[in-house]
């Protein structure tokens, strides 16, 4: 199926690793450009070299910090992109007394405000342009309320609300504002919380895949699984879908247990 990405161009936040570089790379499989973005201009570099060697489609990389003004006034600055995947940012697990005030407010910073203040650079020249999407990428806990995870339920469900907000009404000047929510996604910050999880719990880190059991298909899921779906949803192929947030999750939000991103 040609998705007509082909000579596109997407910038993705998060975008040196996990779900981030699989959206890049699903996308430069299908012939779109991308700008990857994050604070590591190490990690950057590489993947930008492996996704040009592999697809032969123009990448670039920018780091930034986008938990403050002037990261994200330079991503900005780069110009408007036919597409923004929002994904930067990772919130610490805890109650409402184990996550710190400027604990909380970092994390925030990053994910929250960092999603909203890049929506609010691009918007406007997608709008005024005529057309664009912007994706954000959230998480269950938006939606399954999780009191051991409160700072990362709040500030995603927010994000949701947000992108609902938004995107019921930019589709009328031609851009298109959705989002999607991954359930527990095998990434190198989810083995790290189940190695946590392990030692925690008394056993060797190396036992951590013993934890997959609780989820409702047996084990979490797959960065391709999420990182294809982004793709989809921001071609044209998904041309009506806006305001909308699809739950990619195996069947958590439907049964019991589970974690937040």
């Amino acid at each position: 199926m040609d998705l007509g990405l082909n000579g596109k161009h997407a910038v993705i936040t998060g975008a040196s690793k996990g779900i981030g570089y699989g959206v890049a790379r699903s996308m430069a499989a299908e012939g779109c450009g991308v700008t990857l973005v994050s604070r590591s201009p190490d990690t950057l570099e590489e993947a930008a070299d492996q996704l040009r060697s592999e697809f032969g489609v123009p990448v670039y990389w920018n780091a930034a910090d986008l938990s403050t003004s002037e990261g994200v006034a330079s991503v900005a600055g780069l110009g408007v992109p036919d597409i923004l995947i929002n994904n930067a940012g990772a919130i610490p697990g805890g109650d409402l007394l184990q996550v710190e005030e400027p604990r909380w407010r970092e994390a925030w910073e990053l994910k929250l405000f960092g999603y909203i203040n890049l929506c609010r650079a691009l918007y406007e020249g997608m709008k005024e342009r005529g057309h664009g999407v912007i994706l954000n990428i959230t998480g269950t806990a938006g939606e399954r309320y999780d009191y051991n995870y409160i700072a990362g339920t709040t500030a995603n469900a927010g994000l949701n609300a947000f992108t609902r907000a938004l995107g019921g009404v930019s589709i009328e000047y031609g851009v298109r504002i959705l989002g999607v929510s991954p359930g527990p996604i095998q990434t190198e910050r989810l083995v790290g919380l189940l190695k946590t999880r392990a030692v925690q719990d008394g056993k060797p880190e190396d036992q951590w895949q013993s934890y997959m059991g609780g989820f409702p298909t047996g084990r979490a899921g797959l960065v391709p699984e999420v990182a294809d779906m982004v793709t989809v949803l921001a071609s044209d192929r998904a041309s009506w879908v806006s305001g909308t947030i699809l739950n990619i999750d195996g069947g958590q939000l439907s049964n019991t247990g589970g974690f937040g991103r």
